[in-house]
């Protein structure tokens, strides 16, 4: 167990979602209440019997790995081992209480927080919440099942790899480094000079750079950005600060 449950007003009742490590990703979140569920191991290995059919001791030693693999994961995204017990407002040793009594607690919570009554937030207050938070996300390396682009690559910066993670989180299709644009030539016709961006997104065809806030390296892209677009009048390129990532998502109607 030890989950996090994330509990906040719906059109008639609060949702409940569960995921570990949420009360880190939501730490400052208005509006949220984080909720540690924990139970020993008596408890879970019994969970594990039913739920998986197996016998006591294939169930020890499975409950083993699954603690192996959640400490990896939280520690690889978070740089945590364990979390503090002062990130939750609430903590519950669920042993003696099924699902159905968990989540009335957990409703009634909500409730006493007031989260019913503070109504539904603003649609750009959501815009904002939802980018921010998935940006959160993609910088732990955090994407969605099922997204659109599964090739791993290695990257150039670490920028680069948590705005491909963006882009997945989004179901945007990318490019990594697809095309190099020769930009200056010798007298014998060599390449002497080319520039290939980061990235490019085919529905909307556009080349995107990321760059960083040294004004060498801005002076040095936008002078190359400048050359391409003469060479190459009919290429979309845009340079982008992490700060301009908003803006793309929503100039596009990416976030749909």
């Amino acid at each position: 167990m030890a989950a996090s449950v994330i509990a906040r007003v719906a059109t008639e009742h609060p949702l409940i979602l569960a995921f570990d490590g949420a009360e880190l990703l939501f730490e400052k979140l208005a509006g949220v209440v984080r909720i540690g569920l924990d139970g020993s191991d008596a408890r879970r290995i019994g969970n594990l019997m039913l739920d998986e059919r197996l016998d006591r001791p294939t169930a020890k030693l499975r409950l083993k790995e699954l603690d192996a693999v959640r400490v990896e994961s939280r520690k690889a995204r978070f740089g945590k081992l364990r979390i503090p017990a002062d990130l939750f407002d609430v903590a519950m040793r669920v042993d003696a209480l099924d699902s159905p009594q968990v989540a009335a607690i957990v409703r009634a919570v909500a409730e006493t927080r007031g989260l019913r009554e503070q109504g539904p937030i603003a649609a750009a207050a959501e815009a904002q919440i939802q980018f921010q938070l998935r940006l959160t996300l993609a910088k732990h390396g955090i994407t969605p099942a099922g997204k659109v682009n599964l090739k791993k690559r290695t990257f150039g910066h670490p920028s680069e790899e948590v705005f491909a993670n963006l882009l997945d989180f989004y179901r945007i299709q990318w490019e990594y480094e697809p095309r190099s644009f020769p930009l200056q030539w010798d007298k014998d016709g060599h390449v002497m000079e080319a520039f290939t961006p980061d990235f490019y997104l085919p529905e909307v065809d556009l080349y995107i750079e990321l760059t960083t806030m040294k004004q060498a390296l801005v002076t040095r892209k936008n002078r190359k950005v400048k050359m391409l677009r003469a060479i190459y009048p009919h290429v979309n390129i845009q340079v982008f600060y992490q700060k301009d990532l908003q803006d793309l998502v929503m100039k596009y109607g990416l976030g749909a």
